[in-house]
């Protein structure tokens, strides 16, 4: 599959200034890589400190969204940051809905995280150090991750993932993806967390040590002993997006507190669970 995803010279050189991206949110992607980073091990974090590039600092949070950023230098990777699954379905296929607009298998969120976890298998390997860009499949798999476990990444094609269903959150108005993406975190963070990310982080890490440490495993499991395991984390998406995202919401609809109250439990599960899911296959890949 990497034949799917070429690499650009050009691209390498963006890799030396900042991006300023959104994806889940920008807020949603750096407390992904965040839970991340502090779960590697020391093999993995050592392979990713020597993948990224200076500036970020040893922190792999800072450039999380970093994929958001680079769809202008690589159009051909924006069908990588969702899947589309037919309206009359809340179940995932990989057959059937991991495939762009000319039907080429593979290119979804799904096919990509497989594409960039084989690329990062060849990190040491000598004979494959000008055949891919690691770095970039650093930051791609990294992305994608959390892309996938936002339930509006897997959801129905029609509505664009609840980009052309118009709502308002409380006054404001805007898309029911864009709630997903980004309003929940943003509303959580200022109603409980002091406008601080930092202490929405330190509230899910103690989530993952406490009340959900006894699920932790199963959250890193594959089966087949495969490094990732996208199809799981594919299904539960559009399963959460049904349940819980479109449910009850109209062109329209007008969400308030109800629908943040009965959201935010599933948007901080999912945000642990990409975390708790990237590190276990950074450590598979480089430990």
């Amino acid at each position: 599959m990497a034949s799917l995803f070429p690499i650009t010279v050009f691209a390498a050189a963006l890799l030396c200034f900042p991006a300023l991206g959104h994806g889940w949110g920008s807020d949603g992607h750096y407390i992904v890589c965040e839970i991340a980073q502090e779960k590697i091990n020391d093999a993995a974090s050592d392979a990713v400190n020597k993948l990224l590039p200076d500036y970020a600092k040893n922190n792999l949070s800072t450039l999380c969204s970093w994929a958001d950023d680079v769809w202008f230098i690589f159009p051909w990777s924006s069908e990588l940051h969702y899947i589309n699954v037919p309206d009359n379905s809340c179940s995932y296929n990989y057959s059937r809905d991991c495939k762009d607009p000319n039907g080429v298998q593979g290119r979804c969120a799904s096919g990509a995280i497989t594409n960039y976890t084989t690329q990062l298998l060849s990190y040491g390997d000598s004979s494959n150090t000008s055949k891919y860009n690691l770095t970039q499949a650093l930051l791609f798999l990294s992305h994608f991750v959390g892309d996938i476990h936002q339930p509006l990444h897997v959801s129905h094609a029609s509505d664009e993932g609840g980009n052309l269903i118009d709502v308002r959150w409380y006054r404001k108005e805007t898309e029911l993806h864009q709630v997903w993406d980004s309003a929940i975190i943003d509303t959580a963070k200022i109603d409980f967390y002091d406008s601080d990310v930092a202490n929405y982080i330190e509230t899910l890490k103690n989530n993952i040590s406490g009340i959900w440490s006894k699920q932790i495993s199963t959250w890193q499991s594959c089966s087949g002993n495969e490094i990732a395991c996208p199809d799981i984390y594919a299904s539960e998406s559009i399963s959460a997006a049904c349940e819980w995202a479109y449910k009850g919401v109209t062109n329209g609809s007008v969400l308030e507190d109800a629908y943040f109250d009965s959201r935010l439990p599933i948007v901080d599960l999912r945000l642990a669970q990409a975390g708790v899911r990237l590190a276990a296959i950074l450590n598979r890949i480089f430990g």
